[in-house]
């Protein structure tokens, strides 16, 4: 593994593995296993992942859609090989978002929280085919450790370049009980900085309505004008709420709008 992806394994090690508890298995059931298939198809893969040690515990067959192998061995798959898919370009990004994660779920959210958020970024992989993919990553801790930091987390991670070519520098965390989110958070410093961010600021809290459901079509990848047949307004419409959306999320183009809109959870992407 290069000195880049040792990087992102050592950061993981000092900041969740320095425990002196007994290492446990996550104890998961058929049914979690069915549900897990059922949330993460063929361009999909998903595992549970201990961070005392490191170790990956379980994961889907479909992740051999991205590395070079039939079938997940009898000794499991090692997180060099997950890795080592990311672009070397990538791994600063995701260093960064990394950092951005650890000082939320660490520094700043009360440990009873922990387990109520999931976390989403999009990154680029190469796969074992040479085909450069569009990842979201979705995480969700499972448990925790006396001191409350996540020990095993459940993680899905879904090829959605059928919907943008690019990744964003940004992070979003989802409260999965209904409570306070915290949507597409800057990176670029790499830490998490509440003072700085809103609570629930994001794309959904500056578009309107109608701006969420044009955004959500051309996620779809309808044209203007098959937005405009659809929604019963003129083209100039569209295209003027299209111009409004971009200035309004701060993205350059309709292929960072729709990463960002995907890294917010605001977008579930079809597989």
């Amino acid at each position: 593994m290069s000195t880049e992806f040792n990087a992102i394994a050592r950061y993981w090690k000092q900041t969740y593995s320095q425990t002196s508890e007994e290492i446990k298995k996550y104890e998961h059931s058929a049914q979690f296993k069915r549900m897990a298939d059922f949330m993460a198809p063929g361009k999909s893969y998903y595992y549970i992942a201990n961070f005392q040690n490191l170790e990956i515990e379980m994961i889907s067959n479909s992740v051999c859609e991205f590395i070079e192998k039939d079938s997940v061995p009898e000794n499991g798959i090692d997180f060099q090989e997950i890795l080592a898919l990311a672009l070397p370009e990538e791994i600063e990004k995701i260093q960064r978002k990394e950092r951005v994660i650890r000082d939320f779920f660490i520094d700043y959210l009360p440990s009873e929280k922990v387990l109520d958020y999931k976390v989403l970024y999009t990154y680029v992989l190469m796969d074992h085919k040479g085909k450069r993919k569009v990842m979201l990553q979705q995480a969700t801790p499972l448990s925790q450790d006396k001191q409350g930091r996540f020990v095993h987390v459940f993680s899905i991670h879904t090829d959605i370049t059928h919907l943008t070519n690019q990744s964003v520098e940004e992070v979003s965390f989802l409260n999965i009980q209904g409570g306070k989110s915290y949507l597409n958070v800057c990176t670029k410093n790499g830490k998490f900085e509440p003072g700085n961010h809103s609570i629930n600021t994001g794309i959904e809290e500056v578009l309107s309505k109608r701006e969420l459901e044009i955004t959500k079509l051309i996620a779809e990848g309808l044209s203007a004008e098959e937005i405009a047949e659809k929604l019963f307004i003129s083209i100039h419409t569209v295209r003027t709420h299209r111009k409004n959306i971009l200035k309004r999320t701060n993205s350059k183009n309709i292929v960072q709008l729709v990463a960002r809109t995907i890294a917010a959870g605001i977008i579930a992407p079809s597989l």
